[in-house]
């Protein structure tokens, strides 16, 4: 077992110019280094570049530059094995309308060499939620059921690295919760987890360490608890004794907000103020405060810092 499942240092991908479109640089320069064990959450806006570093991953797409080490397994001087040590739950519901489940799996069994009696098709059919559809035609499986199948065909032959690009897209709240327990079971069993997902609640709660890419930039790697605690913005939530219509001056680093369930919210930098400065302002004003809470910063606020739109790429 490696220290990093994945190992990427200097990876570019440029796009040839069509007709319809001009060459694009969709990466410029990605290093990106994955621990093994870890689930790692890999976020950006859509058109960051995300997918296509995951199809480099997957062998689908050639890159440009750079050097991509899968399991240890330099792409370019062993293909089959580093490819061999990923398996990838791509978004788009890509499956044979006119194959079931276990004929699927059966099939994505055979393509890795897996000999029949060494499959597990139906143990994986089982874990995914899908035994009792085993045997129905594809296009007869609802949208999660077809999500499910294209889990079960990245698990059949147990790669050490499993990537998921967004794998609860449109699925209900149900089969997300399936999803995630058995992929935090992979985890714990010792597979390492790449996690593509806009639902921001999702990074925070399921990843050890994020990724943000932008305009194919890694903007920030951390792990999730230190790229929280680079915001400096803090919230103070207040509930007056009495209704507010009015705040007083507050200094200039604060930003209000008087909410329509009638607290008042107090946002300012940690950096410039201290709590009881504002709180001072306030009671000296003559509001009496009935309770006080505080909010901290969420990944949507890390996001949406790095990946805010500048005149230059790469600043």
């Amino acid at each position: 077992m490696t220290e990093y499942a994945i190992e990427i240092s200097g990876l570019r991908k440029t796009y040839a110019p069509t007709r319809r479109t001009s060459g694009k640089e969709a990466l410029k320069g990605i290093d990106l280094n994955i621990r093994t064990g870890k689930v790692f959450g890999l976020l950006g806006p859509n058109g960051a570049g995300k997918s296509t570093l995951i199809n480099i991953l997957a062998g689908l797409v050639v890159k440009s530059a750079g050097k991509v080490s899968i399991w240890g397994f330099d792409q370019d001087v062993n293909p089959r094995q580093s490819r061999a040590s990923i398996g990838v739950v791509p978004q788009e519901l890509n499956l044979d309308a006119f194959l079931t489940p276990r004929e699927s799996v059966e099939v994505q069994a055979g393509l890795y060499g897996i000999p029949k009696s060494a499959r597990r098709t139906d143990e994986i059919l089982a874990r995914v939620g899908l035994a009792d559809k085993a045997d129905a035609y594809a296009r007869s499986l609802s949208g999660g059921m077809r999500r499910r199948l294209l889990l079960a065909k990245a698990m059949v032959h147990s790669p050490p690295i499993l990537v998921l690009d967004e794998p609860t897209a449109g699925v209900d709240i149900e089969l997300r919760r399936m999803l995630w327990d058995y992929i935090r079971e992979l985890n714990e069993q010792g597979t390492t987890i790449i996690l593509t997902t806009h639902y921001l609640e999702e990074a925070e709660e399921m990843c050890d360490e994020i990724a943000i890419i932008d305009r194919g930039l890694v903007r920030a790697q951390d792990s999730t608890q230190n790229l929280l605690a680079t915001m400096d913005s803090k919230t103070l939530v207040i509930t007056p004794e009495s209704p507010v219509s009015q705040l007083p001056a507050l200094p200039s680093a604060v930003r209000s907000e008087i909410r329509p369930d009638g607290t008042i919210a107090l946002t300012y930098s940690r950096a410039r103020l201290r709590a009881q400065e504002i709180l001072d302002v306030l009671c000296g004003s003559g509001i009496v405060l009935r309770d006080l809470t505080s909010e901290e910063p969420d990944l949507e606020n890390v996001f949406i810092s790095l990946t805010s739109r500048h005149d230059d790429p790469e600043t």
